[in-house]
C-alpha cells in the first residue's frame, strides 16, 4: 500500500471542538486537507473554521439515535465525498462502578462504540470509493482491564479489536484503517472525567495527531503514542490480567470514596 497524501483531501473529524479532534483539525489543514468538523458545540466549530479557513461545520450529537446517518446525509447535502474520518468524539468517567451514574455510563458505550460502530459502517463505502480510510483514536486503556474506568477501558478495548479487524478486512480493497491509542493527553477530556483518571504526566496533544497522521500514511493498523506506552502495552502480554487489574486499581483508586448515586 503506498503512502497516503492529504492535499487535496477531505476528512471528517467528530470531536473537533476541543482536544484532540481539534489538533486533528488544524494539522489536517496544514497538510492541504478541507476538513468537516463534527461536535455539538457549533460555536466552537464556527471559531475553529474561521481559524482554518478550509473548513465546513456540521454541528452533531453523535449519541442521538440515528445521528450517524443523519450526519452522512448533510455531508452528502452539500456535494462533499469523504475521503478519511477520524472518529475522535468519545469520553471517560472516572469513580466505582456503583457509584458513577447508569446513564452517564451507558452514553459512554453509545458515542465510543455505538456512533464510533455506525460512522464506520455509513460512510465505509464512499472511503471506498476514494481508496481514503479511517482512524478511530482508541487508547493506552484499551491494552489492560481499567478498574475505575471500568466501561471507558472495554469501550477502547472495542475499538482497538474492531479497527485491527477492518484493517485486516479492508487492506487488500486499498482502505487504511488505524487505532490510534494515546495515553493521557493534555485536553480537556479531564474536565469531565476528573484529574484522578490521569495517575501522570500528558503528552502534547500535537504529538499524539502527529504520530497517528504518519501510521495513518504508512497503512499500520494501530499505534500507541510514546515510548513508555508503547513499552507498557507491550509487557502486558508477559503479566496476566489480574495483575494489570490490580497495579491500575491501585495506581486509579479515588482518593475518597463516595455514597453510591441514588
Amino acid at each position: 500500500m503506498k503512502r497516503f497524501d492529504f492535499a487535496g483531501k477531505t476528512v471528517l473529524v467528530t470531536g473537533a471542538s476541543m482536544g484532540i479532534g481539534a489538533e486533528f483539525a488544524r494539522r489536517l489543514s496544514r497538510r492541504g486537507a478541507t476538513v468537516v468538523l463534527v461536535a455539538r458545540s457549533e460555536a466552537k466549530l464556527e471559531a475553529l473554521a474561521a481559524a482554518l479557513g478550509n473548513a465546513h461545520v456540521l454541528p452533531a450529537d453523535l449519541t442521538a439515535p440515528g445521528a450517524p446517518q443523519r450526519l452522512f446525509e448533510a455531508v452528502r447535502a452539500k456535494g462533499l465525498e469523504v475521503d478519511v474520518l477520524v472518529s475522535n468524539a468519545g469520553f471517560g468517567l472516572h469513580g466505582g462502578f456503583d457509584v458513577l451514574p447508569l446513564k452517564d455510563q451507558l452514553e459512554q458505550i453509545d458515542l465510543n462504540v455505538h456512533a464510533l460502530v455506525e460512522l464506520t459502517h455509513v460512510f465505509l463505502p464512499m472511503l471506498e470509493r476514494r481508496q481514503g480510510g479511517v482512524i478511530h483514536v482508541a487508547s493506552m486503556a484499551a491494552y489492560q482491564p481499567t478498574p475505575y474506568m471500568a466501561v471507558y477501558g472495554a469501550t477502547k478495548a472495542f475499538v482497538l479489536s474492531f479497527s485491527e479487524a477492518l484493517w485486516a478486512e479492508y487492506r487488500e480493497r486499498g482502505v487504511r484503517v488505524l487505532a490510534l491509542s494515546p495515553g493521557a493527553t493534555d485536553t480537556p477530556f479531564f474536565e469531565r472525567s476528573g484529574e484522578g483518571a490521569s495517575p501522570g504526566r500528558k503528552a502534547r496533544p500535537e504529538d499524539v495527531v502527529e504520530v497517528g497522521l504518519e501510521a495513518f500514511i504508512a497503512g499500520r493498523s494501530s499505534v500507541v503514542h510514546g515510548l513508555g506506552n508503547r513499552l507498557a502495552a507491550f509487557a502486558n502480554r508477559f503479566f496476566s490480567r489480574e495483575l494489570s487489574a490490580k497495579v491500575i486499581a491501585r495506581m486509579t483508586r479515588p482518593k475518597t470514596p463516595a455514597l453510591p448515586a441514588t
